[in-house]
């Protein structure tokens, strides 16, 4: 039925539990994964007039987020590979997660986007499930969201 499904994370444990469903489902339809980390863009400092040594250039900036995504999406990778599905991850950059993740899927030819109902704990919870919400009320794509019935220990 799927060919081709967007699994969005953050990185979170919650969100890792997720993309593992996402991926046992992506067994049982025999789909390929996409797994998508979106890092915020740059923000260069307005509160200064000079730029201090110790701050990242955007450069350095785009290399940490891009090396943080690999290490989100990386597991999610490793996961689908034990399960014989080809798997591919991306990190992007923007302000509007929710934008970027539908973006990402109909660029890539996605035919599902698979994500939690909520992401980090405590007030990022709530911004994720917002972010939840927009996927699912700008995406013309069919978008599967998995609620975990028990949180995961704090790590």
């Amino acid at each position: 039925m799927y060919k081709k499904i967007l699994i969005a994370t953050d990185g979170s444990a919650v969100s890792n539990l997720t993309a593992c469903a996402g991926v046992a489902f992506a067994e049982q339809m025999q789909a390929d994964v996409l797994v998508l980390y979106v890092a915020p863009e740059y923000q260069y400092p307005v509160y200064i007039e000079i730029i201090p040594p110790s701050y990242p250039s955007e450069e350095e900036y785009r290399i940490a987020m891009r090396k943080a995504g690999v290490s989100h999406w990386q597991p999610v990778l490793d996961a689908a590979a034990r399960r014989n599905l080809e798997a591919t991850g991306i990190t992007a950059f923007s302000d509007t997660p929710a934008g970027k993740i539908v973006e990402v899927a109909q660029q890539q030819g996605c035919d599902l986007i698979f994500m939690g109902s909520h992401g980090r704990s405590g007030w990022g919870q709530l911004l994720l499930g917002s972010v939840t919400n927009k996927v699912l009320s700008h995406s013309t794509l069919p978008v599967l969201v998995h609620r975990l019935i028990k949180e995961p220990a704090p790590q």
